[in-house]
């Protein structure tokens, strides 16, 4: 369970002070699809940083699976980071020089997961996102579509119990945007906590529940 108390977040530019968030108060539970949306620098993408432990809260207390991470040190987010959370990108952020599966397989590497394992685990995991004849190509022989497919296999390959997704579709065609769009619902379908960033409204209205975020806050 994700449960965000007061969140404040603010950054100062020159002689101004800009409040990206907004006394922020959200409970997510496990298991939820999600969509955040709002215009552009509405902080949408300030709050998934906060959720997914890769920034800060200026103010506001932060529980994760009932324990407050917004006391924890870079080294313990880290560890949790990497046992709770996924993450999918717009732009993919696959390394060039390896494979497909390579790719997959570097977050059980940096964990120290045994080889054995590490292949095992990456075989299902391009057989669950139909990759199973490309997982010796690299990105750039990979269509947009294929690529996202081996983020969203990487994300997932280290079973964490949340996923957060920023404009998944964001760089790809309809077709291949649909395809992925019923890949992460298939994941939230199976339990995975689902949190989607999307200027998309009718991608948006696909999640079981919406937040908006206006200047910083939750619009109600």
């Amino acid at each position: 369970m994700i449960q965000l108390k007061n969140i404040q977040r603010y950054f100062q530019v020159g002689d101004q002070t800009v409040r990206a968030l907004d006394n922020i108060t959200l409970t997510i539970e496990n298991g939820e699809y999600i969509s955040v949306m709002g215009p552009s620098g509405s902080g949408k993408s300030t709050l998934l940083n906060i959720i997914a432990l890769l920034d800060h809260p200026t103010s506001g207390q932060y529980l994760l699976n009932n324990q407050d991470v917004t006391q924890l040190d870079d080294d313990a987010l880290a560890r949790v980071r990497r046992d709770n959370i996924g993450f999918v990108f717009q732009f993919f952020h696959l390394i060039p020089r390896l494979s497909a599966a390579e790719n997959i397989e570097m977050p059980m590497i940096l964990a120290g997961i045994n080889r054995q394992e590490r292949r095992q685990r990456v075989k299902k995991a391009v057989a669950a996102v139909g990759l199973s004849d490309r997982a010796d190509h690299r990105p750039d022989q990979l269509s947009g579509g294929e690529c996202q497919r081996v983020a969203i296999a990487r994300a997932t390959i280290m079973r964490p119990g949340i996923l957060l997704a920023d404009e998944p579709t964001g760089n790809l065609d309809s077709h291949s945007g649909i395809e992925i769009i019923e890949l992460l619902e298939r994941l939230n379908q199976g339990g995975v906590t689902l949190i989607i960033i999307t200027h998309d409204q009718s991608l948006g209205d696909r999640a079981n529940r919406q937040i908006r975020i206006i200047d910083g806050k939750i619009a109600t």
